[in-house]
């Protein structure tokens, strides 16, 4: 009867699709927002990427933290005064001071061609899509570009704890 079960399970986790899985309503961000903006939103919010849409709310490009972040930690960098500050290093190996950067654009730093699936795409092709591509999000999409939902990498993790519970 055990062995039933856990195939049980697997079928019903290997059903799920992004439509199942999903966070909706999706945090977007406006393009023009700044770098100091953008880092304080996802360090308030326990996010580590949002898509970046227009002021039409269509989708041009998705910023995750490791698109303008290899390492971010408040208070990694004590100023002359003593005083924390939030910093990050950039791809590109410079360490910047989110506070010197206020009119820094995301879109400068963002990912013009996210990777995106529709609502009924199964989870063991979206996350062989996250493996594939090295990354932690899908956007869900149906329609002109805007985004419906996201699907993270922790989405998938909590539907396999789910599963292995009911086992």
């Amino acid at each position: 009867m055990k062995a039933a079960t856990k195939q049980g399970a697997s079928r019903r986790l290997l059903a799920l699709t992004a439509a199942d899985l999903m966070t909706v309503p999706v945090m977007t961000i406006c393009q023009d927002m700044s770098i100091q903006e953008a880092a304080r939103l996802f360090s308030e919010s326990h996010i580590t990427g949002a898509p970046v849409v227009d002021s039409e709310g269509r989708c041009l490009g998705v910023l995750s933290s490791s698109d303008f972040v290899t390492r971010a930690k408040k208070g990694a960098k004590i100023a002359e005064t003593g005083e924390k500050v939030t910093c990050f290093i950039a791809p590109w190996g410079e360490m910047i001071d989110i506070e010197d950067s206020p009119h820094d654009e995301i879109r400068n730093y963002m990912t013009t061609q996210p990777v995106s699936v529709a609502p009924g795409t199964p989870i063991g092709e979206m996350a062989q899509m996250m493996v594939d591509a090295h990354i932690h999000r899908v956007l869900v999409f149906v329609e002109q570009g805007r985004p419906l939902g996201i699907v993270t990498s922790t989405d998938i993790l909590a539907a396999i704890g789910r599963a292995a519970r009911t086992t």
